[in-house]
């Protein structure tokens, strides 16, 4: 049986009792005190250390600390800082009126795992760039291990973001604000608008963009929809990327447009020719180095355009590599590759720069384009480029087909081939122009092969009942900048000819001038009369093409002809004998005189000259077809190709 406590004892345990409720009691005062006199702010120097420590960069909260405590826990601060990279000359990489960030607190407690639920900024202001060894900024320290804290949806008020890579003359300068996502549980896309430099050209932004807190997962697409316009270029981007700042991978839906692909070089690097307003869309992806645009369709000028391209860097040149298809190419689309502007009239497509270089074009004297070719784009980049057009329009141009082959390769373009179906023939073109040095030296090898003389002339009455192929050679080579250097200065031979066929008698009449035979068929249904051959051999030197032999023989006609043409000044200087082979007394048999210049031709009697056939009948035994040139038409049937009729015998 137990004791009963002594005096002594119950009088110790009620002190003990009382000892305690006191402690505790004043322990509550003091907590009921320090709550209701605690300054969050007192917490500003511990936070600062501690995201000092975690990015090695400064941190400071000069404006006010709060905390509304909870499950979920809001932190709010004013006026704060992170510090930049030390390379950069801004010593603030980041800033804010105010954040707000809501923390779930057991996986804090019991995890040692950060969840930020919600971030909002308030005007914040960051600055991203690329410092001298190509390293970012936002690229804090070499902490290894990963990273423990996870972000949810972010929230940006009136926010600024910077973007600069000196190296490549390229700053970004963009406002910011958030706008509803799709769900509510989803971080909130950003709308962008902005404005900048992109390798020295400046350029406009705007649009939407995934939000910014993606940007930390470089392994996820990041989606974006921008667009942007960069002097009369626009382009649109939709669709997403790898991460970003490094342009790592990417799936992009892109709209190319604008006035000119020329203007495409100081953006991108990639040198085109000049061409009329323009609007490409496809698909846009990156391979390692090569940068590639597949699929995509639309038109330059009037002609639709096609297939897939790309361009690898990293090597000493940009490669450029396409493969282009023209269902209806324009021919007058292709102008710019010879320095000459689009046509304009009608419904054309062309920029105003062209109409002004056409007007200019018409009212010069010369027909030859003599802008120059840039030098410092064709040796720029490198080029492997294929393009086939299933079919031309060219108003007064017999021209069905093209397929072309672009090489370039440090200033040396090789066209191999250029070929044309022309009048149900084709001409077959090799050309090469080294500009590797300056002026540029050029070689042109072109055959021309069974084109139909009726089709060559669709609009000329007299020819439309005419039968017959010609063909022929020319090779070139000249020195100069520009179509017209190069021809004015070229060297090498032309030959032109065709075979036995028929033309319209009206128009040998005429080119005889024997008036009655002529007047006869103007009033009566005009016949034809069969061709027996014809032939134009020149060779070429200083730009000046000097007849060797020429001749146009029919059983009702004969013309023998001399003279030059000049592709340095474009003159004309042909004197054309033709010899009737009927005995019409009021045949004239006057020489006729090509003259004039390639824009303003002249075809004239020379009456001075009437009657004088001595001239002619020196020529007759020396009209038929050189044997270089009779290799290259269709002489048809029978062994008779001497031409000449009974004059040449």
């Amino acid at each position: 049986m137990d004791e009963a406590p002594s005096p002594r004892s119950r009088f110790a345990l009620r002190t003990l009792t009382r000892t305690r409720a006191l402690v505790l009691g004043a322990l509550g005062a003091c907590l009921v005190v320090l709550v209701l006199l605690f300054q969050w702010n007192w917490l500003r120097g511990p936070i600062e250390r501690i995201v000092t420590w975690q990015t090695g960069r400064s941190f400071e909260i000069a404006g006010d600390l709060d905390v509304d405590l909870g499950r979920v826990t809001t932190f709010r601060a004013d006026t704060l800082s992170v510090g930049n990279a030390p390379w950069s000359k801004v010593p603030v990489m980041a800033a804010a009126d105010r954040v707000e960030l809501s923390v779930e607190i057991w996986p804090l407690l019991f995890k040692r795992e950060t969840r930020i639920t919600d971030i909002r900024l308030t005007k914040p202001h960051l600055r991203l760039e690329t410092g001298p060894d190509r390293k970012g900024n936002w690229v804090f320290g070499d902490r290894d291990g990963e990273s423990r804290i996870v972000y949810r949806a972010l929230w940006i008020d009136d926010g600024r973001l910077l973007f600069l890579d000196p190296a490549r003359r390229t700053d970004v300068d963009v406002r910011l604000a958030s706008t509803p996502g799709a769900t509510p549980a989803d971080s909130p896309p950003v709308d962008i608008e902005g404005k900048g430099r992109w390798s020295g050209n400046r350029f406009t932004l705007a649009g939407q963009v995934a939000s910014p807190l993606a940007l930390r997962e470089t392994d996820k697409p990041y989606r974006i929809d921008l667009r942007a316009t960069a002097g009369a270029t626009r382009a649109h981007a939709r669709g997403t990327l790898l991460d970003p700042f490094r342009l790592r991978d990417f799936d992009l839906k892109l709209m190319l447009a604008g006035q000119n692909l020329e203007d495409l070089f100081p953006l991108i690097g990639v040198a085109t020719p000049p061409t009329p307003p323009y609007r490409l869309d496809g698909r846009f992806t990156r391979d390692g180095n090569t940068w590639n645009y597949d699929g995509f369709t639309g038109v330059v000028g009037d002609s639709d355009l096609g297939g897939s391209a790309s361009v690898t860097v990293g090597r000493d040149r940009p490669l450029l590599k396409a493969n282009l298809a023209s269902k209806r190419l324009d021919f007058d689309d292709l102008a710019g590759f010879v320095g000459a502007p689009p046509q304009t009239g009608g419904s054309e497509a062309a920029n105003a720069q062209q109409r002004a270089e056409a007007a200019a074009l018409a009212a010069d004297a010369r027909m030859l384009p003599d802008t120059p070719y840039n030098l410092a784009k064709l040796r720029a980049m490198d080029a492997d480029v294929r393009w086939k057009a299933h079919r031309i329009n060219a108003p007064g141009l017999p021209l069905d087909d093209m397929d072309a082959h672009l090489l370039l390769e440090g200033g040396l373009l090789r066209l191999e081939p250029l070929n044309f179906g022309v009048a149900q023939g084709d001409i077959r073109s090799q050309i090469r122009m080294d500009a590797r040095s300056s002026p540029i030296r050029t070689q042109a090898r072109i055959a021309a092969r069974g084109l139909d003389l009726g089709e060559l002339f669709p609009r000329a009455e007299l020819t439309k009942s005419a039968i017959g192929r010609i063909g022929g050679d020319i090779s070139l080579t000249g020195t100069g900048n520009s179509i017209a250097a190069i021809l004015g200065s070229s060297s090498g031979d032309v030959g032109i000819g065709m075979g036995r066929g028929q033309i319209s008698n009206l128009l040998m009449e005429l080119a005889g001038l024997d008036i009655a035979e002529a007047l006869k068929f103007l009033v009566t249904k005009d016949r034809t009369v069969p061709v027996r051959c014809a032939f134009g051999d020149f060779t070429v030197k200083g730009g000046v093409m000097q007849a060797r032999a020429l001749a146009f023989d029919t059983t009702d006609t004969l013309i023998v002809g001399k003279g030059q043409i000049s592709l340095k000044d474009e003159t004309l200087d042909l004197e054309l004998r033709p010899r009737p082979k009927d005995r019409s007394i009021l045949a004239l048999r006057s020489p006729l005189v090509v003259g004039g210049t390639f824009k303003d031709p002249s075809f004239r009697p020379d009456f001075k000259r009437l009657g004088l056939r001595g001239a002619t009948a020196l020529a007759l035994g020396s009209i038929a077809p050189p044997a270089a040139l009779l290799a290259t038409i269709e002489v048809g049937p029978g062994e008779d190709s001497g031409c000449g009729g009974q004059y040449a015998k």
